[in-house]
């Protein structure tokens, strides 16, 4: 019984960990598609339009993590090694959702998610991040 319990929260840390890093990942991803640094603009200058996509990363990969964990196998290694490639296939996912978004919309989206007045076009996004998280999660169940 302490052995399962052991096992069991140890196995809850490495998951909890690589969920970190893949957001820390994501993060970095959001980072790459828009211009200028992030943390400035979220932290800094108080960006709405940055801080909604970076929002809207953050719980897509989460998403796709807890899904992952939740469906995962009763082996933890091969369990562990699903939740990593789901969560970057999701990552890459949401990069391609972005560039295509980009590619369909006047203008240059990363620039208008840098705007620092509030701008519809970072809830589309927003909602396109999540939504392909979404999709990947459906493909994980």
């Amino acid at each position: 019984m302490l052995e399962d319990l052991l096992s069991g929260a140890w196995q809850s840390v490495v998951f909890g960990i690589v969920g970190v890093g893949l957001m820390a990942a994501g993060f970095g991803l959001v980072d790459l598609l828009t211009p200028g640094r992030l943390r400035d603009l979220i932290w800094v200058d108080r960006n709405a339009n940055a801080g909604l996509l970076l929002a809207a990363n953050q719980l897509g990969i989460a998403g796709i993590v807890f899904t992952a964990i939740l469906t995962s196998y009763s082996d933890f290694g091969k369990g562990l090694a699903s939740t990593v490639v789901f969560g970057l296939l999701g990552l890459a996912i949401m990069a391609l959702a972005f560039v295509v978004l980009d590619l369909l919309t006047p203008g240059k989206l990363g620039e208008v998610i840098c705007s620092p007045e509030p701008h519809p076009a970072a809830r589309v996004s927003a909602a396109t991040h999540f939504g392909a998280a979404l999709i990947v999660c459906a493909c994980i169940a």
